[in-house]
């Protein structure tokens, strides 16, 4: 058992990401002090640093990508935990509904809450907890979560196999769609991105063609509309862009989180019949798809995982990760306790 002790603690302000001081946290009855062994930078952490995100306002305690040891409180010390990080009320209709990721009073570990995971320790609710199988070693392990992102995202539109799918964005999420999209057996997979290099990354990822964000141009590399268009950036240019690329009768999945509204061309979408699906975060069955997926090796961290910072650099880790270059930065309070990279990895670096 930790006693009162203090620990370090990212804190993400208007002035910066800082690490500071805190009191190391008591779990409640019902909740697990952990340990934090990995956290991965999320796209959001980077976007809410800089006041972009629309649902999280400095300060915030960062970390909701998270893995690590159980301490003390309702679960077997010693055991190996991931995080599912949203917090729901379980009372409330969604909830009910096995809807807990749309709870209507929902709150989030490590974006609007009072703790997260770039810490050394954190206390959190054991039903928001998994088991992370013995078979996943740490780096592998902090992609649970960003691959249960793609792969709620494929269970909102019903599943790709046999169809064409687009995906507008090569960042670690739309790689990592990709890789889920081809392993459920895609017929045909575009990705589009602004820059020829991250074009590139995505052919070496898997993907039949690779171009600009441009309707006209996905559908000649398709050979026909996309029957399914996951926008994983959610920008003003990207969203109409994916609804011509699903003309007609397609279904455009809004992966990716908005800076802010954008214009939708509603007419064409009447008229084509084409569906709109917002999917937000997972469900515990995505947790275990990407565990699954994981474990068979389909999405590995040599791809994936291309620095690695330790907790008292997490600027520098923001810093990596805002920079585009890097796929998945992760953040880990002792660097040596994750195992060494397999080979071969695509670029992968560690960081001092």
């Amino acid at each position: 058992m930790v006693g009162t002790m203090s620990m370090r603690r990212v804190m993400v302000t208007a002035e910066g990401v800082r690490v500071t001081r805190a009191e190391v946290p008591r779990p409640a009855p019902g909740e697990a002090l952990v340990r934090t062994v990995v956290a991965g930078v999320c796209g959001s952490d980077v976007h809410a640093w800089h006041g972009r995100h629309p649902f999280v306002s400095l300060p915030y305690a960062p970390g909701h990508e998270v893995c690590g040891v159980v301490v003390d409180g309702d679960l077997p010390a010693g055991r190996r935990v991931t995080v599912e990080p949203d917090l729901p009320c379980w009372t409330c209709k969604q909830c009910l509904a096995a809807r807990q990721n749309l709870c209507e009073r929902l709150r989030f570990f490590g974006c609007a809450h009072d703790q997260g995971g770039m810490a050394d320790f954190f206390t959190i609710d054991v039903r928001r907890l998994h088991t992370v199988p013995d078979d996943l070693d740490w780096r592998t392990a902090a992609l649970i979560e960003p691959l249960s992102t793609p792969m709620h995202a494929i269970r909102l539109a019903e599943g790709v196999r046999g169809r064409t799918v687009a995906i507008l964005g090569a960042g670690t999420i739309g790689l990592l769609l990709l890789r889920a999209a081809r392993a459920q057996g895609a017929k045909r997979i575009v990705v589009t991105a602004r820059s020829t290099a991250n074009r590139e990354r995505a052919m070496r990822f898997g993907a039949d063609a690779a171009v600009p964000t441009d309707a006209d141009q996905v559908r000649d590399a398709l050979g026909e509309s996309a029957d399914v268009v996951f926008d994983c950036v959610a920008a003003p240019e990207t969203v109409p862009a994916a609804i011509a690329m699903a003309n007609k009768g397609g279904t455009v999945v809004v992966v990716g989180v908005p800076a802010g509204e954008v214009r939708v061309p509603l007419p064409m979408l009447q008229d084509s019949q084409i569906r709109v699906q917002g999917s937000a975060t997972y469900l515990p069955e995505d947790y275990a798809d990407a565990m699954a997926m994981l474990g068979a090796g389909t999405v590995s961290a040599a791809d994936f995982v291309t620095a690695v910072h330790p907790l008292s650099d997490a600027a520098s880790a923001f810093a990596d990760a805002e920079r585009g270059a890097q796929i998945k930065v992760l953040i880990a309070p002792d660097p040596a306790e994750l195992s060494p990279l397999p080979e071969p990895a695509r670029g992968a670096r560690m960081a001092a």
